[in-house]
Order: C-alpha cells, then sequence, then structure tokens
C-alpha cells in the first residue's frame, strides 16, 4: 500500500455516525510498524480517526530517520490539520517536527518525546520506571544477590531511559552486579540473540538478561535455552501476544512490561479533535503500563489489552 514516493499511504476512514462541520484532514508518520507494538499504534489511529471522525493518510518510515523527516517535509505540503507522529529516533526528526509546527500544524506524538520542539500533547509510557520496575523485578526474583547482564537501547532517547531507570533502582541491590553489557545497533549486523550468545560466552556465570525490549527478551530466551543455561531468565517491555505466548510456555521470558500502544494513538486523535475544536489538551499523557508474568496471565494470550478498560476487565493492576 505504499507510494513510492516518500512512502505515503492514504486511507479514507469514515465519519461518525454524529455529524461533523468539518472533515479534518489528518496526517500519520509512523516510526515503524513492524511488530506488534507498531501494528497496535497504527491500528489505534485508523480505529480512533474511523470513530471520532476525518480522513487519515499514513506513511511508515520502518525505522529509518532520514525516511521519516522526508515522509514528514512531504506532509506539511499537504497542509494537514494535525500531525501524529511515532518516532524512529526522536532527536533526529526533531528538526522535521519543528517545521511542521512553524508551518502552523499541531503536532501530537505517541511513544517517545520529542525534545526541542513544541509538541502540543505526547502520550507515552513511563519510560524510566519501567526500567526501574523490571529491575527491581529481577533483584527480588534472584533474591537481591546475583550476575545479570543488558541488552539496551542507547541510541533512540526516549527508550535510553530505560536502562537509566533500571540501573537507578539496582543502586539499592548492591549485590547485583552487571557483568555485560550489549547494545543493539540498527544498521549492524548483529542480532539481539547473537548479542545474548555472546554475553553468555563471556560471562558464563550470568543469571538473568534485563532486555530493553520483548524482541531482545525472547531471542535471548532462545539464545538461553540453546545454551543449556536452565533457570537463567530473561525480562522486556513491550507488550503483546506473541512475548505473552513466550511467558504462557516457560520459555525463558519472565516478565513484560506491557505498554497501552492502542491508547497512546487513541488519545492523539482524541485531543487532535479536541485542540481543533478550540479546546486545551494536556502537554503530557502517562498511558498505563501492566506487569505481566504468568500468573497475570493465567493461561490467557489477549491481544487487545490496550484497548481502554480491557485490562480492567482482565483483572490485570497498572503497574505505571
Amino acid at each position: 500500500m505504499a507510494l513510492s514516493l516518500a512512502g505515503i499511504v492514504a486511507a479514507s476512514a469514515p465519519l461518525d455516525a454524529v455529524a461533523q462541520e468539518k472533515s479534518y484532514k489528518f496526517a500519520l508518520s509512523l516510526g515503524w510498524t513492524e511488530g506488534e507494538s507498531g501494528q497496535h499504534l497504527d491500528r489505534g489511529y485508523r480505529d480512533a480517526v474511523a470513530a471520532m471522525g476525518g480522513e487519515l493518510t499514513v506513511a511508515d518510515a520502518s525505522y529509518d530517520a532520514k525516511r521519516q523527516s522526508d515522509q514528514i517535509d512531504a506532509f506539511v505540503q499537504s497542509k494537514p490539520d494535525a500531525l501524529f507522529v511515532t518516532a524512529s529516533d526522536p532527536a533526529a526528526i526533531a528538526p522535521a517536527v519543528k517545521r511542521a509546527i512553524d508551518a502552523g500544524i499541531p503536532v501530537f506524538a505517541a511513544d517517545s518525546l520529542i525534545p526541542g520542539v513544541a509538541v502540543t500533547s505526547t502520550a507515552m509510557s513511563n519510560n524510566f520506571g519501567m526500567g526501574e520496575y523490571s529491575a527491581r523485578f529481577i533483584a527480588e526474583k534472584l533474591g537481591g544477590k546475583g550476575k545479570i547482564a543488558l541488552v539496551d537501547l542507547p541510541a533512540n532517547e526516549t527508550w535510553d531511559l530505560r536502562a537509566h531507570g533500571l540501573r537507578w533502582a539496582l543502586r539499592q541491590y548492591p549485590d547485583i552486579e552487571i557483568v555485560g553489557t550489549w547494545s543493539y545497533n540498527s544498521t549492524g549486523a548483529t542480532t539481539p540473540r547473537a548479542g545474548v550468545e555472546s554475553l553468555l560466552t563471556a560471562h558464563p556465570d550470568i543469571q538473568a538478561v534485563w532486555s530493553a525490549w520483548d524482541g531482545a527478551a525472547m531471542e535471548g530466551a532462545l539464545a538461553i535455552r540453546a545454551a543449556g543455561k536452565d533457570g537463567v531468565f530473561t525480562t522486556g517491555i513491550d507488550g503483546g501476544k506473541q512475548v505473552f505466548t513466550h511467558i504462557n510456555s516457560d520459555t525463558g521470558v519472565a516478565l513484560s512490561m506491557a505498554q497501552s500502544f492502542y491508547e497512546m494513538a487513541q488519545l492523539n486523535v482524541y485531543y487532535a479533535h479536541e485542540v481543533l475544536a478550540g479546546r486545551k489538551a494536556p502537554r503530557i499523557i502517562t498511558t498505563p503500563v501492566y506487569a505481566v508474568t504468568k500468573d497475570v496471565l493465567k493461561g490467557e494470550v489477549p491481544d487487545d489489552y490496550d484497548v481502554p478498560g480491557r485490562a480492567q476487565q482482565l483483572g490485570w493492576q497498572r503497574a505505571l
């Protein structure tokens, strides 16, 4: 569905049953649609526009900040009533977002803060808090003493907050030692699984692997199993059907900090309508995060937990 020019996809959504005086034109710049996080964001925006009204044009940057900046510039030329953004690299796309704002287009961001620009409203998780929570989970599971390794995402300013939160929390657990760190590089050829394999080779006494996202946690669990390291576990951040299946199946993934991607997108669309109607929007909204373990799942693998109200129906308690 992608056009060759700037990779833009056009999709028109029907108006809600409540008639509007104006059908707004919205543009959506997705940093990625790979994986469940990107898919939940994409679906959240489309469903919200279909329910609340308007026309939506979508571009997917596939984690390419240069491509996303070009797509945003193309959107500016089309003069949408509002622009929605999920950042592939917040700092790298900030100049393009500023150009949109300078052109008088209100911008609504999800998942990441975009530094140095006056975005109208951002809906996102507490990334520092997710790092803290998962660090404490590991420390308590190890009885306050042990050796762990990290798989982090330092290239993305927002996602790097997770590792900052972990390190801050571990100050309270002096007997938890970080013996190795592998940093993901999107331009490199090494996979998270290979990264965890190298950590296990260099540090065979690792007892747990903290991962900044679920994909690394799942790949790390496979590496741990292949190495015959029974009892070593991983933790991740994101949530979704795939990681919940891993947790339920005892593959070695012990925890996912499940984010509410669908709700982030819904909030962006809702507040775009509010602002265009002359009302105010909150500058930052912290969306729910659920600490999902096997005990929480109880054998279920919900794919809709981040639809507002669904987690409560499942009996889940918000962790952050």
